[in-house]
């Protein structure tokens, strides 16, 4: 191959360059063919790599090499052979230049690292999305495993960038490392925390990817995009994209939904306030006439008869109604509310189904109903919860009962 370290040399001589000026002509020119030449191989070994890797792919029952693909591992791979090329062909380039080739090749030595250390990423992305794949590992913080295994790689890569271009021995790299350690764990706190939080919510189970979670404290309402080892992308519900520290999931407060969402229905808790002074004993034409109220009627029959034997057996004076036991129209209220709640059709019936009475407030007395819809789709409930308090709102005159709300200043100068 040695004929070929001089081939255009003489040519230079002959059209009147001096030896010096002949040397690096040829040194360029051969410089110039090597370089076309592996462009032109590189090209021709990705293409028909590509091809066949998509070939292999179609056919293969694994979605691993599916992966590879789309993270252009075949491409990077392609680039291995026209390096070596590269390498082998130096001595015939520089063959009068020894410290020029000298740089050379320890451009491309570094090459070669940054090549190793792109083509690892990218098998280590393609695992990490043939994992996320399997339903197993659906949600799991797999990102940031494989962002911790690349520091590591990255800083070996460093260390041998480092002895490549100094000529000295790793020791020494990761002494100088040393030295500069309190710098390090600054530049990468944010790394360790991270690395830390991931173990800690891959074996706590306390956030996937998916999960809808709600962080008051940073703005954030909605659906965990993706977790790794730096920070968490939360998709809100006006389509907003927070990015949180993935470590401030430990240090503090958030709320993970994915209990309700797995427990197949969505909490409904609300209350209605009634007027204290609308709250009163109920007369027999009364009760008659809620009888008339079809979930009622049963009901309202049974308890007359009880409440009619209790106070013939006690000889009670109906003269005047609070002597012995009665029905209030705020009671039978609850009651057409707790009948109403658990025959529709939106409520998980396998769930709690309650109307109660809470404490007086100086605005009145709350109704708070406390279900569960079957959809937890946030619309569906929305609309859910809606249509229940329509329709109580609109019972609350039949009972001869008042909600309570403020008086606008129009209407306290009517009043006057």
């Amino acid at each position: 191959m040695d004929k070929y370290s001089h081939y255009f040399y003489e040519y230079f001589l002959e059209a009147g360059s001096s030896k010096d000026w002949a040397s690096v002509l040829n040194m360029l020119t051969l410089l110039c063919i090597l370089f076309l030449a592996i462009y032109l191989i590189d090209k021709i070994i990705g293409s028909l790599l590509i091809s066949v890797s998509k070939k292999l792919a179609h056919s293969s029952k694994s979605s691993f090499d599916d992966f590879l693909i789309e993270h252009k591992s075949p491409n990077l791979v392609a680039h291995i052979i026209p390096l070596i090329i590269a390498i082998q062909y130096l001595d015939i380039v520089f063959v009068d230049f020894e410290k020029t080739k000298k740089f050379v090749e320890v451009l491309l030595e570094i090459y070669t690292v940054f090549l190793s250390v792109f083509i690892i990423r990218s098998f280590a992305r393609s695992f990490s999305s043939y994992i996320k794949s399997k339903p197993k590992y659906k949600g799991k913080p797999i990102d940031s495993f494989i962002q911790v295994v690349m520091i590591f790689i990255w800083l070996i890569a460093a260390a041998l960038c480092f002895v490549l271009l100094t000529d000295s021995s790793v020791a020494k790299f990761f002494t100088s490392l040393g030295v500069a350690s309190s710098v390090i764990l600054l530049i990468f706190k944010n790394s360790i925390l991270g690395f830390v939080a991931s173990l800690q919510i891959s074996a706590n189970d306390s956030v996937r990817i998916g999960d809808w979670i709600s962080m008051p404290k940073y703005n954030a309402d909605g659906d965990v995009v993706s977790i790794n080892l730096t920070n968490i992308q939360i998709q809100n519900f006006d389509k907003t994209i927070s990015n949180i520290p993935t470590y401030v999931l430990m240090t503090d407060a958030f709320t993970n939904w994915r209990g309700m969402e797995e427990s197949g229905g969505r909490r409904i808790k609300r209350s209605v306030i009634i007027k204290t002074n609308s709250v009163h004993f109920l007369k027999e034409q009364e009760i008659e006439d809620l009888k008339k109220i079809h979930l009622l009627e049963d009901y309202l029959s049974g308890r007359q008869t009880d409440v009619n034997i209790f106070n013939t057996s006690k000889s009670v004076d109906k003269s005047l109604l609070i002597n012995g036991r009665n029905l209030t129209n705020l009671g039978i209220f609850r009651k057409y509310i707790q009948l109403f709640v658990e025959n529709h059709s939106a409520i998980n019936k396998e769930m709690t189904i309650m109307t109660r009475q809470l404490a007086p407030t100086s605005q009145g007395i709350p109704i708070e109903i406390y279900a569960f819809s079957k959809d937890q789709r946030w619309q569906n409930y929305e609309y859910i919860m809606s249509d229940i308090f329509d329709h109580v709102l609109a019972s609350v005159p039949f009972f001869n009962l008042e909600v309570f709300e403020l008086i606008s200043s129009n209407e306290s100068l009517e009043k006057k």
